[in-house]
C-alpha cells in the first residue's frame, strides 16, 4: 500500500516554514537515525514514523516541490489534480483524423455538446477521444529500488494501481503504466499514467551509479590482527576478511554485491542495453573502546611505535605553528 496520508511536512520534521535547506537536512538525519527500521527491528511504530519522516524530507528537500507545496499547488503527499485538458487535444474524428472543429472544449463541455445541451446544438457522430495522461509520485524504500519489488499506489479517486519497481530503479526515475490514465470517450483509448519514483535514503547504504557504499566499524583488535566479520549488503549479510593492519579509511570491495544487473535499460529515458551489476565498497572505521581501557593505556604509554610522525604529509600547507 502507498501508506496513510502524511501530516504537514514541516510539523513532521519539527521545522519552521522558513527553515533553510541545511536545517531540513540536519532535522531529517537526526530523526532518521532514531526511527530507521534497521535500528528498530520489529517496531512497527518506528517504521511508520520513519516513512513519514522520509516523505517529509523528500518533499521539503526538493526546492521546486517545496515552493509548490507552500503555494498550495500540491498536497503534503506531492500529489496534484491532473491538469485539465481540452477536448481537441485528444479527440479524433472518423478514421482517426484529429478533431479540429470548434473552440477548446473541456470534458464537461464535450458531454454537453454530444448530448445536445449546448443551446440545441447536435452532437458530432463518430467522434472519439483519447483519455488524458496523469502523473503521480511514489515513495519507494531504498532496498526495493535496488532489488526490485511491487508497490500499490492509491489514486485520488480511491482506485489502486500495482506498480512493478524494476531492479536498479534510480531516484526520480519515471515509470509508464500504459492505459492507466483517464478513460477515453467514444471508444477512444485510455491515457497513460506516469509514476515518478522517489527513492528514500537508507540509514547505512549509499548508492553511486551501480555501486553500493557502506561504512563498517571495526575494533582496534580486529584492525591490528585482522578478523572475519559480518557486514550488511543489499542482498543480505555476508562474511568479510579484514586484513591485518587495516586502518580507518581502508576500503574493501565485495564483487557483485552492488545493484543487480539486468537486461534492457530502465524506464524514463535511460540508455538501453544490458546493465551490468555493481560492487559493494566497505570502508572501515577503527573504533577505540567507549571507555578508557587501563591495560591499553599502559601498553600505548610504553609503545615506541606510537611516536611515528603521522602528519608529515600536512607540512607545506601554508600554516605555521
Amino acid at each position: 500500500m502507498a501508506g496513510p496520508t502524511m501530516t504537514d511536512p514541516y510539523t513532521v520534521l519539527g521545522l519552521a516554514r522558513d527553515a533553510t535547506p541545511e536545517q531540513i537536512k540536519a532535522a531529517y538525519r537526526k530523526l532518521a537515525k532514531k526511527h530507521h527500521p534497521d535500528l528498530n527491528p520489529g517496531d512497527t511504530a518506528a517504521a511508520d514514523r520513519f516513512r513519514e519522516i522520509a516523505a517529509a524530507h523528500d518533499l521539503l528537500s526538493d526546492p521546486e516541490k517545496r515552493a509548490r507545496f507552500d503555494r498550495g499547488e500540491i498536497d503534503q503527499d506531492g500529489q496534484e489534480r491532473p491538469a485539465r485538458g481540452f477536448y481537441r487535444d485528444f479527440a479524433e474524428g472518423p478514421g482517426g483524423a484529429t478533431y479540429t472543429g470548434g473552440p477548446d472544449l473541456s470534458a464537461e463541455d464535450l458531454f454537453a455538446e454530444l448530448f445536445g445541451r449546448m443551446g440545441g446544438a447536435g452532437g458530432r457522430a463518430g467522434v472519439k477521444a483519447r483519455g488524458a495522461d496523469v502523473s503521480y509520485t511514489l515513495r519507494v524504500d531504498f532496498l526495493d529500488a535496488v532489488n526490485g519489488g511491487r508497490r500499490r499506489l492509491t489514486l485520488p479517486d480511491g482506485r489502486e494501481l500495482e506498480v512493478a519497481i524494476p531492479p536498479g530503479t534510480h531516484d526520480r526515475q519515471t515509470l509508464r503504466l500504459k492505459g492507466q490514465g483517464q478513460p477515453g470517450f467514444g471508444g477512444g483509448p485510455a491515457g497513460d499514467a506516469y509514476v515518478e519514483v522517489h527513492v528514500q535514503p537508507h540509514a547505512v547504504f549509499t548508492r553511486k551509479d551501480s555501486d553500493i557504499h557502506v561504512e563498517v566499524p571495526v575494533t582496534l583488535k580486529e584492525a591490528v590482527l585482522g578478523a572475519r566479520i559480518q557486514v550488511p549488503t543489499v542482498s543480505g549479510p555476508v562474511m568479510l576478511t579484514v586484513p591485518r593492519g587495516s586502518n580507518t579509511g581502508t576500503t574493501l570491495r565485495l564483487r557483485g554485491k552492488g545493484v543487480p544487473g539486468r537486461a534492457g535499460g530502465p524506464a524514463g529515458g535511460q540508455p538501453s542495453g544490458n546493465q551490468p551489476g555493481g560492487d559493494q565498497y566497505v570502508r572501515l572505521k577503527v573504533m577505540l573502546p567507549e571507555r578508557p581501557d587501563p591495560e591499553l593505556i599502559r601498553f600505548v604509554e610504553g609503545w615506541a611505535g606510537g611516536d611515528q610522525d603521522v602528519r608529515s604529509e600536512l607540512s607545506g600547507g601554508g600554516t605555521r605553528p
